[in-house]
């Protein structure tokens, strides 16, 4: 449970609330509902409301979300390294490296060791250069990638450099392996997974993901959303100055 009450203080002069991602949300959903509560809780008109850092649908996890004045940090939050766990699986593809989509390909698996495992998770670590996903946020003309992508529209994703600090694994048990990562702001761990099948001559793609912290911000100082948006309807004022 957060030491913070979400009720006291100015939501317009700003505030930063750390939230629960749940599965199958997008960011923009938590960010809707928010505003939506406060919206109705300080009875007003408009209220700025982003988050700092989109989760996947598929992934859970902490989420910074900035009100008000609050919203001008978000850029800082945004560039605070990440703390990421989750599970990979090993011997197939999905287009979108994760479980969003369809395995389109399988591979031969049962030969891979703990000891190829860690070996392949160096040759991930430290600065690396990274294509992102084309089933990602990022903008081409103007458009998500994502868009593209389910429309059949190829597009060229140019290679990033992100900095892998530690990766880490934590069970061993074939097809699947889970993983502790800390990175860098702009790392994508559905790539980090697809990448890592090809360092073992196989395939890989996510199954789960959870982001566990932002810089010093940890998931369990996170409010359960469902929590957040009780505690934020208007009916728990009534009767109050």
């Amino acid at each position: 449970m957060p030491s913070d009450d979400p009720l006291p203080g100015s939501y317009l002069e700003g505030r930063m609330l750390l939230v629960d991602k749940p599965k199958s949300w997008t960011s923009f959903d938590v960010v809707n509902k928010i505003r939506y509560r406060l919206k109705n809780l300080l009875n007003i008109k408009k209220i700025k409301v982003g988050h700092a850092g989109t989760l996947d649908p598929l992934a859970t996890g902490l989420l910074i979300i900035c009100t008000g004045k609050a919203t001008k940090n978000i850029q800082t939050f945004q560039g605070l390294p990440k703390d990421y766990e989750g599970t990979i699986i090993l011997g197939a593809t999905t287009p979108s490296y994760d479980g969003e989509t369809e395995i389109d390909a399988t591979f031969p698996f049962e030969h891979i060791t703990l000891e190829d495992v860690k070996e392949a998770t160096k040759s991930l670590t430290g600065e690396i250069d990274q294509i992102p996903p084309v089933f990602s946020a990022i903008k081409v003309d103007g458009q998500p990638l994502y868009k593209k992508a389910r429309k059949g529209i190829k597009v060229e994703v140019r290679a990033r450099t992100v900095t892998v600090f530690n990766f880490e694994i934590t069970r061993f048990e074939l097809p699947e392996i889970d993983f502790k990562v800390h990175c860098s702001k702009g790392t994508y761990i559905r790539s980090l997974a697809h990448d890592l099948g090809k360092a073992l001559n196989s395939g890989a793609y996510l199954a789960s993901l959870r982001r566990t912290a932002i810089g010093p911000y940890h998931i369990d100082e996170a409010w359960d959303l469902e929590e957040l948006i009780e505690r934020l309807s208007p009916k728990e004022n009534e009767g109050q100055d």
